[in-house]
């Protein structure tokens, strides 16, 4: 049975707390992919491809000496198969949060986390199968790369909604459970660490599946069947006395109906009036179209922005091994025996500190977050509907939504700094200043998922949040698709240097500052409408006050003459 919202609302740190870790260990963890591939050729997946391998001297026989030894031969051709699954698995982790979106706007949270979970498992089972005998089984590969990147993602999706229950700070929790979601590439190079000590995979995928249905378990016990509403949502609450009353618009002097329930605080206890908003006769005005908000500029630029830098990002993580290969080697077609060897030990070595590196999402993620929600405590509500009167004291309010924009402005703008920053450092033939890359590697992941969430918070209804953070996901997921042709081009025609493969991402990353290019012009645009509006508002108060006509002709307010 589904506890009740209520219940839900009760529990809401307990669920906060509980998805942090579930994202950390069952989300995006193919994130981590560079500690990955290295278990995954540890255990001979795809080296039946490579019967022959020139550089490394090994012949058919030596190949097959390898199925019975355990040390597996490595080429280029098994890279790139692998790289095909990595590109699968991340792609299914973007693609799918549209109609994960759509659904969850629909069903709610609870159904796609039970079915997430449950896919997660079934992947890790998959690939403990697979590595019984992966010279037959290497295909499976993709099935567990494919569940396991629909089940996190999953897992990661519904996890956003838990920002709703928590006030002012909902962009700061909203950002933790991204930068948790971003720092789940830690958990492969720390199973890594215990396949090194001697662990079999096997197991330790056996035991990752056990992990999942205690995921599911929780899921079913503490989360609700109906889809977070707001804090102040009287689905929180326990009604017990509703009723109508009229409401005088003091500008239009139109009348609207107004719903106010008295109710009782699930926490404290204590009775409240709760009066919801206002209906107009004619309909209300603040309701937008699907269609209105994904033709919107600001979706549209977004997109833009977004699917440029995924295409940064996971080409960098897909290709990260071979790049630090060639600083290592510095492209020689016929390496030293020293070299190669050296070369296997910085691999491993800079692909864990990538991975360790990745906790710094759960860090850095919240001061993108407190960006976001900079000065917001000082706005008016966005619902109250107030506007200036002739005698009010005390300076006007800001306007919540000009903040959040201009939040997200300058979110995006430091983001995008970085993302620049990163691309520069990755040009240089240093293979010690490579670690400055992956720490702005990291914090730019967490970072630009936390300002395209918080920028769809600001400007679009909140039934219209999961179906376009979903849309953005799946435009860049496909736009993503490209790291693969990229990789096999840097490996083929480049010969393993990515030096103008970056070049040409870092001049297509300065297509990102489009977007706050565009924010600035719809900031000074809303600016301009609202002194309109209160200049407007401020008339009208000022020529239907009720002293103005008795003043003019005399009288008091009674009626006797002054």
């Amino acid at each position: 049975m589904a506890p009740s919202l209520c219940q839900a609302y009760r529990r809401r740190w307990w669920m906060a707390v509980t998805a942090v870790i579930e994202n950390l260990l069952f989300s995006a963890v193919l994130l981590g992919w560079g500690s990955l591939l290295l278990m995954l050729k540890g255990e001979g997946f795809y080296s039946h491809l490579c019967t022959v391998n020139h550089t490394a001297n090994h012949t058919v026989e030596s190949n097959q000496t390898s199925w019975e030894t355990g040390k597996w031969a490595t080429c280029v051709e098994q890279d790139e198969m692998l790289n095909l699954g990595f590109t699968i698995g991340s792609f299914i982790i973007s693609a799918a949060t549209l109609p994960l979106g759509i659904l969850m706007d629909k069903y709610g949270p609870r159904m796609l986390r039970l079915i997430g979970s449950s896919c997660f498992g079934f992947s890790c089972a998959v690939i403990a199968v697979a590595a019984y005998n992966p010279k037959v089984l290497s295909a499976l590969i993709f099935l567990g790369v494919s569940f396991s990147g629909f089940g996190g993602i999953s897992l990661v999706f519904t996890s956003l909604t838990l920002c709703t229950m928590f006030g002012n700070v909902r962009s700061t929790i909203l950002s933790l459970m991204i930068g948790s979601y971003a720092s789940s590439a830690v958990t492969f190079p720390g199973v890594k660490m215990i396949y090194d000590l001697g662990v079999s995979f096997r197991v330790i995928m056996w035991v990752w599946t056990g992990g999942a249905c205690v995921v599911f378990f929780n899921c079913f016990l503490n989360w609700p069947a109906e889809s977070f509403p707001e804090p102040e949502d009287a689905r929180y609450h326990q009604k017990a006395k509703k009723s109508d009353i009229v409401l005088d618009d003091c500008v239009t002097g139109d009348k609207m109906y107004a719903h106010v329930s008295v109710t009782e605080d699930p926490v404290g206890g204590a009775t409240q009036l709760e009066c919801q908003q206002p209906t107009s006769p004619i309909g209300s005005q603040d309701s937008q179209t699907l269609f209105r908000s994904v033709c919107s500029p600001i979706l549209l630029w977004s997109l833009v922005t977004m699917a440029i830098t995924q295409l940064r990002l996971i080409f960098f993580m897909g290709a990260m091994n071979k790049m630090v290969e060639f600083l290592v080697t510095h492209g020689n077609p016929k390496p030293s025996e020293e070299m190669e060897l050296d070369s296997v030990e910085k691999v491993s070595f800079y692909s864990s500190i990538f991975g360790t590196l990745q906790l710094l999402c759960l860090l850095t993620c919240p001061l993108i977050g407190y960006i976001m929600d900079w000065k917001l405590k000082e706005c008016e509500d966005e619902k109250a509907g107030t506007h200036p009167e002739s005698g009010s004291s005390g300076p006007p309010k800001r306007d919540r939504k000009i903040q959040k924009l201009t939040n997200a402005l300058r979110a995006f703008v430091f983001t995008n700094l970085l993302l620049i920053a990163f691309g520069v450092i990755s040009l240089i033939d240093n293979l010690q200043l490579q670690l400055v890359a992956y720490v702005l590697h990291t914090i730019v992941r967490g970072f630009i998922h936390s300002c395209a969430g918080g920028l769809y918070a600001a400007v679009y209804p909140a039934n219209h949040f999961g179906t376009l953070t979903g849309l953005q996901s799946t435009v860049s997921a496909v736009f993503a698709l490209l790291q693969q042709p990229l990789f096999v081009l840097m490996l083929g025609h480049f010969q393993g240097d990515p030096y103008w493969i970056n070049v040409g991402l870092l001049i297509l990353s300065m297509a990102g500052f489009l977007l706050p290019c565009y924010l600035i012009y719809h900031i000074r645009y809303l600016t301009k409408q609202n002194a309109k509006r209160d200049k407007l508002a401020v008339q009208s108060a000022q020529e239907t006050s009720p002293f103005t006509q008795s003043e003019k002709n005399g009288y008091t307010t009674n009626g006797h003459a002054a």
